[in-house]
């Protein structure tokens, strides 16, 4: 179970809690394989800000497998996202926006949290268009009507991303040139806006210059976050790369989505994995700011 207390644990004070990256070490695990223990109920974690706190006696279960107390809740939460994500997958390919946006405004009225309903709901019914698309089952017009509509939904429901107060450090994003599939980054932008960052979205085919650009005008950047969906753009994502460090030596390059293999991958390309979605990449970029000096 993953609950959220008012005070912050405090290592130093005797309780022996470790932060994920700590646990992760102990588990001999990458710290994102750790961060889906703790998403999937298989590792019983704390969260209070923007870290996770882990009892070390929680280790065990998480080595063998084991599921955490409370899983047939958790469970029953997938079970009605999953639903949720079936009827959204109906009313994308339909075209039908109304219907559509019924759905989530009927989840999110129910008390579901704006990044749960964007990311396990809108986002796995595109990843279900998507695969219905390669086995043959929708048409090409079918998976871009559905795009269209996914993509103005996603844009209403920015407002629910919006936070006040002080921006915290900035973060571009963008895909490579020729990569025509610009949702991801419009999901990412959400999720990291509702987490306080202050966002540049390029959106879809930027070309490699204008990553620098973006970088050299931004206000305190901490990380360019470069989506693959698919293709081999490797050679693209290496240019990225070097065009951002000419103007910004260290600064990080996050790589991540369905054409990024992993870790291995992400490294051979200049850059560092950022998972498979926005919120593994919000871990990765609310991670990296702790780590900043």
């Amino acid at each position: 179970m993953v609950r959220t207390p008012s005070a912050r644990p405090d290592p130093g004070s005797g309780s022996g809690l470790l932060t994920l990256h700590e646990a992760a070490d102990r588990l001999g695990v990458h710290y994102m394989t750790a961060y889906r223990y703790v998403r999937t109920g298989r590792l019983p974690a704390t969260k209070v800000g923007s870290q996770w706190w882990v009892d070390p006696r929680a280790l065990a279960g998480a080595r063998q497998g084991t599921v955490v107390a409370g899983r047939p809740r958790a469970h029953t939460r997938q079970s009605t996202r999953a639903a949720a994500a079936r009827r959204l997958e109906r009313r994308l390919v339909a075209g039908d926006e109304a219907g559509a946006w019924a759905i989530v405004e009927a989840r999110l009225g129910s008390g579901s949290d704006p990044e749960d309903v964007l990311l396990d709901e809108l986002a796995l019914a595109m990843r279900a268009v998507g695969d219905g698309w390669e086995a043959g089952d929708y048409t090409v017009d079918d998976e871009h009507r559905a795009t269209g509509v996914a993509t103005r939904m996603v844009g209403r429901l920015g407002a629910r991303f919006t936070r006040r107060g002080p921006k915290r450090p900035s973060v571009i994003l963008g895909t490579p040139p020729h990569e025509l599939h610009g949702l991801p980054t419009s999901m990412a932008a959400n999720v990291l806006s509702g987490r306080g960052y202050d966002v540049v979205d390029l959106g879809a085919d930027v070309p490699t210059d204008a990553f620098a650009a973006a970088v050299t005008k931004a206000a305190r950047p901490l990380a360019v976050g470069v989506a693959v969906t698919a293709g081999n753009h490797d050679r693209s994502v290496r240019a990225i790369v070097r065009a951002v460090r000419e103007v910004r030596p260290g600064l990080p390059v996050l790589v991540g989505g369905a054409g990024i293999a992993g870790e291995q991958h992400a490294a051979r390309l200049g850059a560092r994995w950022s998972g498979q979605d926005a919120r593994e990449l919000g871990e990765v970029v609310e991670d990296l700011e702790r780590r900043s000096p």
